[in-house]
């Protein structure tokens, strides 16, 4: 009997994300410069490593298991930085977990809320796992459009798309994977439906810090009447450059993150340890050099955004938050099939790692996601090869 025949649903109908699957693409072609994975190019900061060092030299107990729901000293971290960024009076003993990176926590909050037979509303374009994640838990996921003119969210969308069925919607802001910071109003709009119709809200707040132009992001998680609705995931990935850690934390009250326990305890027992120390680090040592890391990331977006603007074939809306854009190549007619085409013609020809838009959903199909995470170098080798690229076709 074959494998596929035998394999679970579950896993027959997700997918491995494209990603992951355009670095190996190039990995095979060789010689490419990538503008794919957000990964920010920033290495662990010192004061991070010298903590982390320390306590495997001298504490016993970082490298065993720590609490399940995550080390107490983190936790009360966390939950200060919700309450002085977010104004969310969090209980740290009952109200936060660490995770392992905020997917684990995505991860547990879908499995928790979401079986057969349940839609969760996703804003399109759309972060891939999210969807996989929704899939793997066996519900459904139903698409509400971003404004496509800006990428702005459109509460009208999202009430269109609520059913009998509907048991949440997902929000990630700023958004991935175009960069946008949407409108306080519009948000306060689908924050009134969710209480309207008793939907619960799952808060993707990986990159709440990483916005441009002296704009902050508005976060549901500051709104006391939804968080009897709430699930808030927040990351040490992006802002403080821990993706390899991986390592994040969860908020819900009480009754339904000790639910989501069950899960985190199921799949993974507790998040490393040492990672633990890493972010208890981050939080609580020297913020100056994450301030300065958003500083660099801003002139990367300025950077990144004038040479798309410089290339005559190659359209964008400028990203306000986290590390992507999505530019929109106007090709001839019948040049590429698909998005998914084009990136690998961007492989193959001009050597730039670059995500197929169509990979987040209809509405970005015709476009490729752009991630300004690595440095100004990196930057202009990718946006000459583009430009030599679009200037031949």
């Amino acid at each position: 009997m074959e494998l596929e025949s035998r394999l679970s649903r579950r896993v027959r109908q997700i997918k491995i994300s494209a990603t992951k699957e355009m670095p190996m693409i190039a990995a095979r072609v060789g010689g490419c410069v990538s503008l794919g994975q957000g990964i920010p190019s920033f290495k662990t900061p010192e004061h991070v490593v010298d903590a982390v060092a320390r306590a495997l030299r001298d504490d016993p107990a970082a490298g065993k298991y720590s609490l399940q729901p995550g080390m107490p000293a983190l936790r009360r971290a966390a939950a200060e930085l919700l309450r002085a960024e977010k104004g969310l009076p969090a209980d740290a003993e009952r109200e936060v977990a660490i995770t392992v990176g905020g997917m684990e926590g995505l991860l547990c909050a879908m499995l928790t809320l979401v079986g057969p037979g349940d839609e969760v509303i996703v804003p399109e374009p759309f972060y891939p796992s999210h969807v996989e994640q929704i899939l793997m838990a066996e519900g459904t996921p139903v698409f509400a459009p971003l404004r496509r003119e800006d990428w702005s969210l459109d509460p009208d969308a999202v009430a269109a798309a609520i059913t009998p069925r509907t048991k949440a919607i997902i929000i990630s802001h700023p958004h991935n994977p175009t960069g946008a910071v949407w409108a306080k109003a519009d948000l306060l709009k689908v924050a009134e439906l969710a209480i309207r119709h008793g939907i619960f809200v799952i808060c993707d707040d990986t990159y709440d810090a990483l916005t441009y132009d002296n704009e902050p992001a508005f976060s549901l998680a500051s709104l006391p009447e939804l968080r009897h609705l709430l699930v808030g995931v927040f990351s040490f990935s992006k802002r403080f450059a821990l993706t390899g850690w991986r390592v994040g934390f969860a908020w819900a009250q009480e009754p339904l993150l000790n639910q989501m326990l069950k899960i985190h305890d199921a799949a993974a027992i507790c998040a490393p340890t040492p990672a633990q120390i890493a972010a208890l680090a981050s939080l609580t040592g020297p913020q100056d050099v994450f301030v300065a890391m958003r500083a660099e990331l801003e002139k990367r977006r300025n950077l990144i955004c004038e040479r798309l603007s410089a290339m005559p074939r190659m359209g964008h809306v400028r990203p306000r938050g986290a590390f992507y854009v999505m530019a929109r190549p106007d090709l001839p007619q019948g040049a590429v099939a698909d998005s998914r085409e084009l990136a690998i013609r961007l492989i193959r020809e001009a050597h730039v790692i670059t995500i197929p838009g169509g990979a987040f959903g209809p509405g970005g199909e015709g476009h490729v996601r752009l991630s300004f995470g690595g440095d100004e170098a990196e930057i202009n080798e990718a946006c000459d090869r583009l430009a030599a690229w679009t200037k031949a076709l």
